[in-house]
């Protein structure tokens, strides 16, 4: 079941006014089957790709010569650097469109795209599954089903297990990613952490409550 996002349309009205549009995101919104599905003639490589990104970290030139029309360039966080290469190309090739960029929600590519690609490229942020796309697509979304199963694509499109799903996503998204972008050095207590905020959910944050229950100082947990 491939569900159609309702941001869709505004990614085809900004790609026909800007040279670069720049999808930014969570892991496993659904950026790069968004730009893939919009843009199917546009050539993809994904720079998860230990060899396309080692390629275009040595000769960025070289490697955006393959693209001469322009590409999808999924998961540019992993080399932000390669943004002030097409900063230029795209001044001397002028045109609407060329590239669409994906991302995840990260700092230094944030810092990346406003300082390279500024006035260059229209920022769009892509969430998981609205309810209202759900509705339209025949989803169960009674209440207690939307606690477990969540809003991610890939549970609904590939009828995944939630529990596996999310189990997944912690390690790889929230236990890596985050706690590399964070500098965290005890993953016990990381954890321990998250699942303190997930049972207060709806509540006021009260600091010194989690202070003392995930055994931190202060300063650390904020």
């Amino acid at each position: 079941m491939l569900i159609k996002r309702e941001i869709t349309q505004e990614l085809k009205q900004t790609a026909a006014e800007y040279p670069v549009v720049t999808i930014l995101g969570p892991r496993q919104s659904g950026k790069t089957t968004l730009a893939r599905t919009t843009f199917p003639a546009k050539p993809w490589v994904s720079l998860e790709d230990p060899d396309v990104r080692m390629a275009a970290e040595a000769d960025p030139r070289g490697f955006f010569s393959q693209f001469p029309d322009g590409a999808i360039l999924d998961e540019v966080q992993r080399v932000p650097q390669v943004l002030s290469y097409l900063q230029g190309i795209v001044d001397r090739r002028p045109g609407k469109g060329c590239f669409i960029l994906t991302g995840s929600h990260q700092p230094r590519l944030h810092e990346a795209v406003s300082q390279s690609l500024a006035g260059r490229t229209a920022v769009l942020t892509l969430w998981p599954f609205s309810f209202g796309a759900l509705r339209r697509h025949g989803a169960v979304i009674e209440p207690f089903e939307l606690i477990t199963r969540g809003c991610y694509p890939r549970v609904y499109q590939e009828r995944l297990d939630p529990r596996r799903f999310y189990d997944d996503y912690l390690q790889t998204y929230v236990e890596c990613d985050v706690r590399a972008l964070l500098g965290v050095r005890d993953l016990s207590a990381f954890q321990r952490f998250l699942v303190l905020l997930a049972g207060r959910i709806g509540q006021v944050v009260n600091r010194a409550s989690l202070t003392s229950d995930v055994g931190v100082s202060a300063p650390t947990l904020r």
